[in-house]
């Protein structure tokens, strides 16, 4: 047993190892190092945060460029006020020219296009045999003024009887009638032009038949037009005859034409709830034709004095309308005035050419931001630009 004890190998003083080769000591050291590690990006982290707000704080405690802005100054004078429409040009003589009997075309005496006066021929129809039945016709004329003559002088004499000399005179009226007649055919014949206008576009060729009521050429008279359009019922008390009618073509965008209320319907369309008005122009350089499309705004009695603002110096938005006023505060280093808005709630009321008339919130004679609010906020320091340095909406007044 002693022999046995002592052949027996002593017990091992090596550290114990896991199964991967790592002992416990070298894992200590291990999650000690990453510990340190992520203890230092956490401060490089916290670090950069605060240059971040200390930059930020800087940022924000400098101060702010004026933002450039475009002024105006609200006016104190009446509101014009309109109605808008739509509506149609219409010739107020236009017509489809057609012969009123029929017959062969002779001679045309137009070309498409043309200018003619009233009288002018147009066409011809073949009208021989009327002219033959006028000779027949003037012939038995003569004759019977001879016959009526000699019996009016046997009557004086008492060769005649009173009786025959009414015959006379009877064959006399029948002749001339017959005579009349046959002109007024032969007049019928040769088409002329009712009126003065411009011709459209010839319809028919010499040699061509032509029955009654066939259209030749349409004509038209272009130095006056009228302007047919609607307006909402609630304009029946307002709309009165003489009253200005100002009128844009798509044609002439940048021209206004101006006319006058001639007619109202006294009625109301049943199917469009609307009161057809028409006013008449004039056209003497022809500029515009019938059928154009026509924008129509009738010219209503001016209202009393108001505020008048353009239109883009009020800022809508969903908490209301406001104008921002431009004040002076103070003066900077150099000596050059400061200038700050301040919003100023607003009530608007009618619209006219770009303008808008305020209701309350302004007495007139401020001064107010005309465009470049889009930036600004209450007590915005600004800096006012020449009129055109910003673009403004069509329709600014500058003052």
């Amino acid at each position: 047993m002693l022999d046995r004890a002592k052949t027996s190998e002593p017990l091992s003083a090596t550290p114990h190892l896991h199964a991967d080769g790592v002992s416990p000591g070298q894992q200590r050291r291990a999650v000690l190092i990453t510990a340190v590690l992520l203890i230092a990006v956490m401060a490089g982290f916290y670090m950069y945060q605060r240059a971040q707000e200390k930059a930020m704080q800087a940022a924000l405690s400098m101060p702010r460029p004026p933002t450039p802005v475009e002024a105006t100054i609200a006016t104190v004078g009446p509101i014009a006020r309109s109605l808008s429409g739509i509506g149609t040009l219409q010739a107020v003589h236009q017509v489809t020219i057609s012969p009123e009997v029929g017959g062969r075309i002779v001679k045309i005496y137009f070309e498409s296009g043309a200018s003619v006066k009233a009288g002018d021929p147009l066409v011809q129809l073949f009208d021989d045999p009327l002219h033959g039945d006028l000779a027949t016709f003037e012939a038995q004329q003569r004759l019977a003024e001879l016959t009526l003559k000699r019996s009016q002088e046997l009557l004086t004499r008492n060769f005649q009887s009173q009786e025959v000399v009414d015959q006379n005179q009877s064959l006399l009226d029948s002749a001339r009638a017959n005579v009349a007649k046959t002109r007024a055919q032969i007049q019928q014949m040769l088409v002329r032009a009712p009126f003065t206008g411009e011709l459209g576009v010839r319809q028919i060729e010499a040699g061509g038949y032509l029955s009654p009521g066939s259209p030749i050429v349409t004509l038209t008279d272009l130095s006056k037009l009228w302007v047919n359009f609607t307006l909402p019922e609630q304009a029946a008390t307002q709309i009165k005859i003489g009253q200005v009618v100002h009128m844009k073509a798509d044609a002439y965008p940048n021209r206004t034409f101006d006319a006058t209320v001639t007619a109202v319907e006294p009625q109301i369309s049943t199917q469009t709830r609307t009161l057809l008005v028409q006013a008449t122009l004039s056209n003497a350089d022809h500029a515009l034709l019938p059928g154009m499309f026509a924008k129509t705004d009738a010219v209503l009695p001016e209202t009393e004095n108001a505020v008048i603002v353009p239109e883009t110096a009020v800022d809508y938005s969903l908490y209301g309308e406001a104008v921002y006023m431009i004040q002076e505060d103070g003066k900077d280093a150099k000596g050059n005035p400061v200038f700050k808005v301040k919003r100023a709630v607003v009530k608007t009321g009618a619209r006219f050419d770009g303008k808008v008339a305020i209701l309350s919130g302004l007495v007139g004679g401020e001064r107010l931001v005309a465009s470049g609010q889009l930036k600004l906020n209450d007590g915005a320091t600004v800096s006012v630009e020449p009129g055109n340095a910003l673009s403004t909406a069509p329709g600014t007044t500058r003052y």
